[in-house]
């Protein structure tokens, strides 16, 4: 772990490691459990400034056909038109626009999200977990963050109507990412 003081140090260009990456997601499910999943496929490119946190830029694409919830009939639903509509818009895109310092851990990455061509502005609040030199030479930072979304405001709109009253989806989803990002060069 390294502190406030030694973040200079880290300026350099990453790249998300896939491995020991999580991008996942929470959704309400019949008013009265959550739905966990993640997407597998993706690739992920930052730009650290250290001694500058707001020259600090990043991006990521995810393959939407990549989303699993452990039940293959959910997300055969959910790669469907009624939800992700994979064949159609095979990826989901965030490229950020603005990093703020909130504090000597926290940061606030402004950027645009993309889901199903519809592109929206989101603030996703990170914290700077730290950072290490793995077991091959690799510098490593790990962040972790997360951001609520409506559904509806990207296109996602497919609900059914609950007997008792209700719907069976949540419009509000929670995006998770858990980033180990490798340094390059």
């Amino acid at each position: 772990m390294t502190t406030s003081t030694d973040l200079a140090e880290l300026t350099g260009d990453y790249v998300l490691d896939p491995a020991h990456t999580r991008i996942g997601f929470v959704a309400r499910h019949a008013m009265v459990t959550k739905v966990r999943g993640a997407f597998h496929q993706f690739e992920g490119t930052a730009h650290l400034d250290g001694a500058d946190p707001a020259g600090s830029t990043g991006q990521v694409v995810i393959k939407s056909e990549s989303i699993d919830t452990g039940v293959e009939q959910r997300d055969q639903h959910l790669r469907a038109n009624d939800f992700l509509d994979a064949p159609n818009f095979p990826e989901i895109t965030f490229r950020s626009s603005k990093v703020e310092s909130l504090s000597d851990t926290e940061y606030r990455v402004t950027g645009d999200l993309t889901i199903k061509d519809t592109t929206k502005p989101v603030s996703i609040d990170f914290e700077y977990t730290g950072n290490a030199v793995d077991p091959y030479g690799n510098l490593r930072v790990g962040l972790e963050g997360s951001v609520t979304i409506s559904r509806k405001e990207f296109g996602v709109t497919w609900n059914a109507a609950l007997e008792g009253g209700g719907v069976l989806v949540g419009d509000k989803v929670v995006l998770e990412f858990d980033i180990s990002a490798i340094k390059q060069g």
